[in-house]
């Protein structure tokens, strides 16, 4: 590919601060701060300090408040002390764990929006209730207080975060509930985040595209198209992944912030079929099996940043849609599986969703919405009406 992009930097994971004991028990020193640790209704609990004096005056009017049954769980620490040694600590909610990438975009979200905004308005852990979550939200959606508009799942992502924080925080004791729970999340005078419509490119707009892009990307976005691969398993797709005798691609691994994983869910991995003419490109290009199929001209990984601005932008512009993103491709895929008669379930495994019904609720707008004729039904009762001459179906 001519003028491929340089390799996009993976982000390194933070460094957790080791605690470090003091002369008092139960008091810890952790990077620039400093942990108080006690127990309370048989569980470990921790508190935050800026200096030690303030962390031995803390633990005194700890021990003090427990004994005198008059201790409110959470009642002295913030939103972000709490939120900064969860994340460092959470393992996710369900038993497939929790990756390091994800981990890394929870501390980020936490660390750029959460926690500025509820430490900016002094809301310790124990006083945030829903209106406060709910204001985060309208907050978020507020362009001018971010600066630009930042799209539904986008603010959603931010939301998930705190959601699971605020949950581990109702485990453990430190609040009464999950103000954040069953919050809505929706736009300003719009729908809620289930109802938004996924825009997909019809198959005009799909060649208008193809037709502007640079012919050295043309295979890579066709590719797109054809398979509903997300750009984290494009940019990370081998030739070994490819058996183009049999026509198949394998999806087993992705790549996000520099790093290589499988993809999140059982439901990720999986065969998807080539069509011929796909088969006929590919083997035009076709190299050792560990080489990337797409990458740069050291073999690197493509930066989807760098793509999206010196490839995709233009073509989409002079395409005549130019809100199309790489995204856009794989709604583009379901919109041709259904239009080609191809159910909710085949859609679903081709684009890896873990549940039908989700796949169901995105795209249901890409479907037939009117009730069409009733001419098939002439055929469904036919054979009833051959054996019984009087048309009764009694």
């Amino acid at each position: 590919m001519r003028a491929a992009p340089a390799p996009e930097e993976g982000s390194r994971p933070v460094p957790t601060a080791k605690m470090e004991k003091t002369k008092t028990p139960g008091v810890y020193k952790r990077g620039n701060r400093y942990v108080v640790v006690y127990r309370h209704k048989g569980q470990q609990h921790k508190q935050y300090a800026r200096t030690y004096t303030e962390a031995r005056n803390l633990k005194s009017q700890l021990v003090a408040d427990i004994s005198r049954g008059e201790h409110r769980q959470g009642g002295r620490q913030t939103f972000g002390e709490y939120a900064r040694d969860w994340i460092d600590t959470y393992q996710g909610r369900t038993s497939r764990g929790f990756r390091e990438s994800t981990r890394a975009g929870y501390r980020r979200s936490l660390e750029d929006k959460a926690i500025p905004y509820f430490e900016k308005r002094t809301r310790r852990l124990a006083e945030i209730e829903p209106r406060d979550v709910r204001q985060f939200v309208t907050w978020l959606f507020d362009e001018k207080a971010q600066g630009k508009r930042l799209s539904l799942q986008t603010v959603r992502n931010h939301v998930i975060a705190v959601r699971a924080c605020l949950a581990t925080a109702y485990e453990d004791g430190e609040i009464r509930s999950n103000p954040a729970a069953g919050i809505r999340i929706s736009r300003p005078g719009g729908t809620i985040d289930e109802g938004e419509k996924r825009r997909a490119l019809t198959k005009t707009e799909l060649r208008a595209f193809l037709a502007s892009v640079d012919p050295e990307w043309r295979l890579f976005f066709e590719l797109l198209a054809h398979t509903g691969l997300r750009i984290s398993e494009a940019r990370e797709l081998r030739w070994g992944d490819l058996d183009l005798v049999a026509g198949r691609l394998k999806v087993r691994r992705q790549i996000y912030k520099g790093e290589i994983s499988e993809p999140k869910s059982r439901f990720g991995k999986r065969d998807l079929p080539l069509s011929p003419g796909m088969v006929v490109q590919l083997r035009a290009r076709e190299s050792w099996p560990d080489a990337l199929v797409f990458a740069t001209p050291t073999g690197e990984h493509l930066s989807a940043n760098i793509v999206r601005r010196a490839v995709l932008d233009p073509a989409a512009k002079a395409a005549g849609v130019p809100w199309a993103t790489f995204h856009t491709f794989r709604h583009t895929t379901a919109s041709l599986l259904f239009d080609a008669g191809r159910n909710v379930k085949v859609v679903q495994e081709w684009l890896g969703h873990s549940d039908p019904g989700f796949t169901l609720r995105t795209y249901v707008h890409l479907m037939d919405d009117g009730l069409g004729d009733a001419d098939f039904l002439d055929a469904a009762t036919a054979a009833a009406q051959v054996s019984d001459p009087a048309g009764s179906l009694a």
